[in-house]
């Protein structure tokens, strides 16, 4: 196949380094959502909601179905929220380590 493991890790990190994509994986975390609700949560055109999802379902994060007019989309692999958890705890880490940093310089 050619494609080492490191390649394809960053081919998810990559999918993931944007805040709209966190915040769209985010909201699936309810379970299946259309894109009309995702435009409606996040207050972005479709066309811009649509190249997220696109590039999150490329990854292979994310399926999509048709459901009459509506796209419904949903996270296909559920160890995304476990990486997005930790990257969150890895924040709000640094941020305590820099309010002590600053508190401890007065």
């Amino acid at each position: 196949m050619g494609t080492d493991v490191f390649t394809l890790q960053a081919e998810i990190l990559k999918a993931l380094s944007h805040p709209t994509r966190i915040r769209i994986v985010n909201q699936l975390r309810r379970g299946e959502r259309c894109v009309c609700e995702i435009m409606a949560e996040l207050e972005l055109e479709q066309s811009n909601v649509s190249q997220h999802l696109a590039v999150l379902k490329r990854a292979g994060l994310l399926g999509a179905r048709k459901d009459g007019l509506k796209m419904m989309y949903w996270v296909r692999r559920p160890e995304v929220f476990v990486v997005l958890d930790t990257l969150r705890r890895m924040v709000l880490l640094r941020v305590e380590e820099q309010v002590r940093l600053l508190s401890e310089a007065e």
